[in-house]
């Protein structure tokens, strides 16, 4: 077995090889060639939440597990609101074959699933984007919508100013050609926006249908427990619903179970898993002035395939411990 640290998976996996590894695991997952158990999902206490995510792919031919503690106070003390570890085995012995830190992996393969989604969802010429939230998901968002789109304008909304302008600072060093600027009025951040992205952990809705412009593309991310939902039925309602796993969506998605159960709208309101639009088999966008909205939960597939990615990546570049079991 090989283990993996934070580092080791920063140095292998970029933003892009993450994007092309997630958009053809979701492709599979569409397909029907994975299995994907729910994800269970346990309190521990004070708000935060253990996660288990196994699954199964052909492509790659690999299965294993993913153990995440979610604790959405973490970055008030400057840890990742996402804690645990991959568990990769092969297939043709069962044996475990890596481990690695799943906090970093877990951020780049969630910023890349909406990255998959946005270059088959949003207008191609799509320059304005708003970011509502200022923690990792953040960061990493930014990098994988840069990676698909030609933004020039974004802004940052936070609830609070202060954690909005010092990732504007931060952002700025970064990305210097582009117009960064922060806020803490969302319904005015979002006025003009091409693309939005919710990466919150709010428990009731910051984004509503009235603030949002025909032609917008969102990719809602935050508020991954049933109990949770960043945006109102009334956004959910004009949307086209995109997906990265029906189950998942029906079962977990708070905005979705909520407006199922206030009578707006039907399990069909779903369009699509975004593996279909990606392989061609189902329009996402059909015009212009379509509000998409892809709700990305985040299944185990994406964890699976870029984990494998890092692990062959890791061989290559002879990096790791290597340890027996």
């Amino acid at each position: 077995m090989i283990i993996l640290s934070n580092e080791d998976v920063a140095a292998l996996l970029t933003m892009q090889q993450a994007i092309d590894v997630v958009s053809d695991a979701m492709i599979e997952v569409a397909e029907g060639k994975t299995t994907l158990p729910l994800r269970s999902i346990v309190p521990v206490g004070d708000g935060n939440f253990m996660g288990i995510m196994p699954g199964v792919m052909q492509q790659p031919a690999c299965f294993g597990i993913k153990l995440v503690s979610l604790y959405p106070n973490n970055p008030k003390s400057g840890f990742s609101s996402h804690q645990g570890a991959m568990v990769l085995f092969e297939k043709e012995h069962g044996a475990a074959i890596a481990m690695m830190n799943a906090d970093l992996l877990t951020a780049i393969r969630t910023a890349a699933a909406s990255a998959v989604a946005t270059r088959v969802l949003a207008r191609k010429n799509a320059s304005q984007l708003t970011i509502v939230g200022t923690g990792e998901q953040a960061v990493f968002h930014l990098e994988a919508m840069l990676s698909v789109r030609a933004i020039e304008n974004v802004i940052i909304a936070g609830r609070s100013l202060e954690s909005a302008e010092r990732f504007v600072e931060n952002a700025t060093i970064k990305f210097p050609e582009l117009n960064l600027s922060a806020t803490r009025d969302i319904r005015q951040a979002v006025k003009d926006a091409d693309i939005i992205c919710t990466v919150t952990a709010a428990d009731e809705p910051l984004l509503f249908g009235e603030w949002i412009s025909p032609g917008t593309h969102l990719n809602v991310v935050g508020s991954s427990v049933p109990s949770k939902r960043e945006i109102d039925t009334e956004l959910l309602s004009r949307a086209r619903l995109l997906v990265d796993y029906r189950a998942s969506t029906m079962a977990q998605a708070g905005e979705f179970i909520r407006a199922i159960d206030e009578g707006a709208i039907s399990a069909d309101h779903i369009v699509a898993e975004i593996g279909e639009v990606i392989s061609g088999e189902i329009s996402g966008r059909i015009t212009t002035n379509d509000i998409t909205l892809y709700r990305s939960l985040g299944v185990a597939a994406q964890d699976l395939a870029t984990a494998h990615y890092v692990l062959i990546k890791a061989k290559e570049a002879g990096r790791g411990i290597k340890v027996t079991l």
